[in-house]
């Protein structure tokens, strides 16, 4: 991948803008979670010890193009400021002359703009939108990992104008992400979460690994595609019709499914669970969760693992009885030495909720992202640095 690189790109003094996403959760005006924002320090602090005036630019929520108050960006200027310990100069509007005058002659250190969604031409790609964002620094540094898959003009366009670079954050999810990729063998791949339109992951799984551990409500699908009854457990027919093309592959002898599931009568906290055999789901049941033995399966799997990738939750981990499968399974991981590699945005909620995001390898800040360069695609964002790099590296 030919790339300008931050540690070896002549950034001193230079005017920075850097596309971050602080696209976080807001509770009464306050960040709610500021994992995102601590995730891009790292590449702040290296542009501040260069003495860059840094611009920063995000997207918060879903304003549609609008100015929507409770979308503007303040208490996210406040967080980073606390974070860093260094004054944040919160602008009222993302370009125009009066920003431009505001950074030129300013004397911070950091400038702030504002949601950059305000306006329809960001998520239109507007070049001429991505002109006016690119006028005002030298260099584009790209650290929002997690919308790298979208065409945006402050992800895509805004490339053609300024020399651009990875951040660091988006360096580290390239390197990981490439190692699921090129795998040191043998690689596991554990596929849970609700949805079967991971179809092009699964392809990939099927390519990359040595076994693929199916969990999750995804579980349900390949099941059902056997012939087997799995009650009122959640499936759609494309999902079944999809999972049986699957395993028709060559390849599907490596998909290890469930031996045992949990499974109530009713979607309700004070339902009682019971631990059922994979062929024996009752009509009226619905599965939650793995069961003990398949916990102990996939263990076994994992153990002689050299890398682990991860995608989804193993059941429906918001409640606590049926998070057993992904708490124990993250946990196992954990005490490994082998690569461990999750993607995707559920699952890096559910392994922070049990405090295990530390002790992995490399929990992805990229939901979408993430699958998708998983997939083996390309993604917009990145190709837009290499083009870049071919455009700026002689100037």
């Amino acid at each position: 991948m030919n790339l300008f690189y931050l540690k070896t790109y002549p950034l001193d003094k230079k005017t920075i803008l850097v596309r971050v996403d602080y696209n976080v959760p807001l509770k009464d005006g306050k960040v709610a979670d500021n994992t995102r924002i601590k995730a891009s320090l790292p590449t702040l602090q290296y542009l501040l010890q260069k003495k860059c005036k840094l611009v920063l630019a995000t997207h918060l929520g879903k304003p549609d193009g609008k100015i929507v108050p409770a979308l503007r960006v303040d208490p996210l200027a406040k967080e980073l400021q606390r974070l860093l310990n260094v004054k944040v100069h919160k602008l009222d509007d993302c370009l125009g002359k009066d920003i431009k005058e505001k950074i030129r002659k300013g004397k911070s250190r950091i400038y702030f703009l504002e949601n950059l969604r305000f306006y329809r031409e960001e998520e239109q790609n507007n070049p001429i939108f991505a002109h006016s964002l690119a006028s005002l620094a030298d260099i584009y540094v790209n650290d929002a990992f997690a919308v790298c898959h979208r065409q945006h003009a402050s992800v895509q366009a805004i490339t053609q104008y300024l020399p651009s670079l990875p951040g660091l954050l988006v360096e580290k999810e390239i390197h990981y992400l490439s190692k699921a990729l090129h795998p040191e063998r043998p690689s596991v791949w554990i596929m849970g979460g609700a949805k079967l339109d991971k179809v092009d992951l699964i392809q990939q799984a099927l390519r990359q690994a040595d076994y693929i551990l199916i969990g999750g409500a995804l579980a349900f699908s390949f099941l059902k595609a056997k012939g087997l009854s799995v009650g009122m457990s959640k499936v759609s027919s494309e999902s079944v019709q999809l999972a049986r093309q699957l395993l028709q592959q060559k390849e599907a002898r490596k998909i290890i499914l469930p031996v045992d599931i949990v499974a109530v009568k009713q979607l309700s906290l004070r339902a009682k669970a019971e631990t059922v055999r994979y062929n024996e789901i009752q009509s009226a049941q619905i599965g939650l969760d793995l069961g003990p033995e398949t916990i102990k399966l996939f263990k076994h799997y994992l153990y002689k693992a050299k890398t682990i990738v991860w995608n989804g939750p193993l059941g429906y981990f918001e409640w606590a009885k049926f998070a057993v499968a992904t708490k124990e399974i993250g946990r196992f991981i954990s005490s490994l030495t082998a690569t461990s590699i999750v993607g995707g945005g559920e699952t890096a909620e559910a392994l922070q909720k049990f405090h295990l995001q530390y002790t992995l390898t490399h929990l992805s800040t990229g939901g979408g992202a993430a699958l998708q360069f998983l997939a083996g695609k390309k993604l917009p964002g990145i190709e837009a640095l290499e083009r870049s790099y071919g455009k700026f590296r002689k100037k």
